[in-house]
């Protein structure tokens, strides 16, 4: 009797047991695939969460596997054979997921990925070298008209977030530049700084990291950013344009609801960390908070904004 009763007791403890190691997150290390190269923003954030992760969840680590090809649509093609237990998440980025499925030429939809928490995004810049004939967007917008297509204007990639900046611009200022694009971001800083192109449009971040060798012309904040206060937005400048390129971890689509809301709340908890949310302000981030539950309607919100960049770019035919 006395052994029966102990046997039952130790099976009891034994599920009880198997049931809170189940239901605790994480319990090992998190591969954390980036779908670019190491040292751009994805892979430099990438590294600021693994740090801290290190720090509050030791023994447990990121594994950061960086995994380039495609703008991205590499990874994002592969991420549902990954695993679905939460411990394999992908960085993922906007427009990219909308954007590059209309392209016709990646393996996966946008409603294939299943994004689970988005921390920040860069606002959208132009930014011209430091010795620029042009001082506002008023005077480039200006030579632009008077010679259509005959000012260059350098962007990473095709399709992409800054293409899609570029041609919004174009549009609201009815002006034609020559967009310039490049696959890496040490490229166009040589082709800027070297006055190949005569702007760029790119990031506060960027701004930030040649500081004296640009100027920036306008920035997609609401209000002026702290970091650059002499800088205007563009809704200052009569543009309604506040936006920027959205970063954020996705899981595999067989992923349980329980798990992806454990995977929302880590990442919202590593976003809301003080020393973490001073080091993205200083780095030209702009922190956002969309947990799991937002997506839907922020993605839906995203994706409709995109339809008209998409039919600028020639994505979708009129």
């Amino acid at each position: 009797m006395i052994r029966s009763l102990l046997t039952a007791l130790s099976l009891s403890a034994a599920v009880s047991m198997a049931a809170h190691a189940q239901s605790a997150y994480p319990n090992k290390n998190v591969n954390y695939i980036i779908p670019f190269v190491p040292g751009g923003e994805s892979d430099v954030v990438a590294r600021w969460q693994q740090d801290l992760f290190q720090k509050r969840y030791a023994p447990h680590q990121i594994i950061v596997l960086n995994r380039p090809g495609a703008g991205g649509a590499l990874a994002w093609s592969q991420l549902n054979r990954e695993t679905p237990d939460g411990h394999t998440v992908t960085g993922v980025n906007l427009p990219h997921l909308v954007l590059q499925p209309l392209e016709g030429n990646v393996q996966y939809k946008t409603d294939d990925i299943t994004s689970v928490y988005f921390f920040h995004y860069t606002p959208d810049a132009i930014i011209v070298p430091a010795n620029s004939p042009y001082r506002t967007l008023a005077e480039l917008i200006a030579a632009a008209q008077r010679e259509p297509e005959r000012l260059s204007i350098a962007g990473s990639g095709t399709n992409s977030a800054n293409h899609a900046a570029t041609v919004r611009l174009q549009s609201m200022a009815n002006i034609r530049l020559t967009y310039v694009p490049f696959k890496g971001t040490g490229d166009l800083v040589s082709s800027l700084v070297g006055g190949h192109v005569q702007a760029a449009m790119s990031y506060t971040t960027l701004a930030l990291q040649l500081k004296e060798r640009v100027r920036m012309l306008a920035v997609a904040t609401a209000q002026r950013h702290p970091l650059f206060p002499d800088v205007p937005t563009f809704r200052e400048l009569g543009f309604d344009w506040v936006d920027g390129a959205y970063r954020g971890v996705a899981v595999p689509k067989d992923t349980p609801e329980a798990v992806r809301q454990q995977v929302s709340k880590l990442f919202a908890e590593l976003n809301s960390d003080g020393d973490m949310r001073k080091r993205k302000s200083a780095a030209g981030f702009e922190l956002v908070d969309i947990s799991y539950e937002q997506i839907p309607e922020f993605m839906r919100q995203r994706a409709q904004a995109y339809q008209t960049d998409a039919r600028r770019l020639g994505l979708i035919k009129p």
